[in-house]
């Protein structure tokens, strides 16, 4: 069951997002409510009276910030009946099936979406008894086709694309991904497989180096290319040593105590 109501901006929590807010996103937003005015209302569940009866944002934390940022005290809503998984689930299918999300979003989303479903519904299995469960996103013969079509479908992409956003977001490391935030690789599918086809001790050498070179992908393969083993040992040192060196030159002070952490030497900076 879903209400909707004018409800005050103060009284909403915004718990931990999937997707960080964007504030040119937002400001991009405000500037449409002041043409156009709220189009789409925020939704939000209510959280349960012994923690002060107020409400918990479960999709449109930009929309919520765009009126912050135009100092409305108070904004439109669809107060949802959900718990905390199916909040997450809503916050997914909001943002999933949008177009200005970055690969690497998509990928998080689709593998975040599964997570999810099946710690709430069990797990999910191929065959016309896959994603069987109560939550309306997925009903009927649409359930019967499989969880990837499923989300396909809705995406309006094929299966083979699900499973390639699902590989991403399986095997590319969490720091790595971190990393790439915000540059240009983010959207770029057949890189993004590619990375996650290195080794965890590499992606994460990789994240290191790409923070190091301001996002240059190039030169931070470049760095953990030079540490791969070789023929030679003494190449291989040697190469290992002036990637360090050059790598730690060019470094800032929050990513050589990342690189002093990882290697165990957190009290050395």
């Amino acid at each position: 069951m879903a209400v909707s109501k004018t409800i005050p901006i103060a009284k909403i929590h915004v718990p931990e997002r999937l997707r960080a807010v964007e504030e040119d996103h937002a400001l991009a937003i405000s500037a449409s409510i002041v043409e156009h005015g709220l189009l789409n209302p925020v939704t939000v569940r209510a959280t349960p009276a012994a923690k002060g009866g107020a409400y918990t944002l479960v999709a449109g934390a930009h929309r919520l910030r765009a009126m912050e940022l135009l100092d409305e005290t108070e904004i439109d809503a669809v107060v949802v009946d959900a718990d905390q998984q199916e909040a997450v689930l809503l916050e997914i299918t909001e943002n999933l099936f949008r177009n200005e999300l970055s690969v690497i979003d998509r990928a998080v989303f689709v593998q975040t979406y599964r997570d999810v479903w099946e710690d709430k519904y069990g797990k999910i299995v191929s065959g016309p008894k896959a994603i069987r469960g109560n939550l309306p996103l997925i009903i009927g013969d649409e359930a019967k086709a499989g969880f990837s079509k499923h989300v396909a479908d809705r995406m309006g992409v094929s299966p083979d694309a699900i499973k390639r956003l699902n590989r991403i977001a399986q095997r590319l490391h969490s720091d790595l991904r971190a990393a790439l935030r915000g540059t240009p690789v983010a959207d770029n599918q057949a890189a993004l497989l590619k990375l996650a086809k290195m080794e965890p001790q590499e992606q994460r050498r990789a994240a290191i180096a790409l923070r190091a070179e301001n996002g240059d992908l190039k030169k931070a393969l470049g760095h953990v290319k030079a540490v791969r083993p070789s023929e030679k040992p003494e190449a291989k040192r040697d190469g290992m040593l002036k990637a360090l060196l050059e790598i730690w030159s060019n470094a800032d002070d929050a990513t050589r105590k990342a690189f002093l952490a990882e290697i165990g030497l957190e009290d050395a900076a």
